[in-house]
């Protein structure tokens, strides 16, 4: 059996969950039972995200724009974090994606990318202080123990 690259389902699996890992700059589990998770990791990143033509980069960009207009806050905030982690992009950008899509979309809904950011950010900087207090405490006891 292959899928509609000519490979086998295994090798789209490895292809898809590679991607999905690089989108979003976490490791994914290699498999997950059901078929959402089949079509997600085999076809969509698999076949779709990696296509030539377009980085990652401008894919999340289109993605960002879309659930904007759609208005799904909770998956802007998870493009965004992981815009952000890979470094693709700045704080910066995303406001600017952020006011750019206000007018396209509508106030309302660009606003609510912007909240998502806010977020993000807010998230963003609580998990790096919460880290430079954990390395701190562990090299306050490694310099006494």
């Amino acid at each position: 059996m292959t899928d509609q690259n000519g490979s086998n389902p295994t090798e789209a699996r490895k292809r898809g969950v590679a991607m999905m890992n690089q989108v979003y700059g976490w490791e994914m589990p290699s498999d997950v039972p059901g078929d959402f998770f089949a079509v997600t990791a085999d076809h969509l990143f698999a076949d779709i995200w990696t296509r030539p033509g377009l980085s990652v980069r401008d894919r999340r960009l289109l993605l960002l724009g879309a659930i904007t207009a759609q208005g799904q806050g909770d998956v802007a905030k998870i493009q965004l974090n992981a815009a952000l982690h890979n470094e693709e992009l700045t704080e910066q950008q995303c406001e600017e994606a952020a006011i750019f899509l206000c007018h396209y979309v509508g106030w309302p809904l660009g606003t609510g990318l912007n909240n998502a950011l806010v977020a993000v950010k807010a998230d963003r900087r609580r998990a790096a202080r919460e880290a430079e207090q954990a390395a701190a405490a562990e090299s306050a006891v490694s310099t006494t123990g």
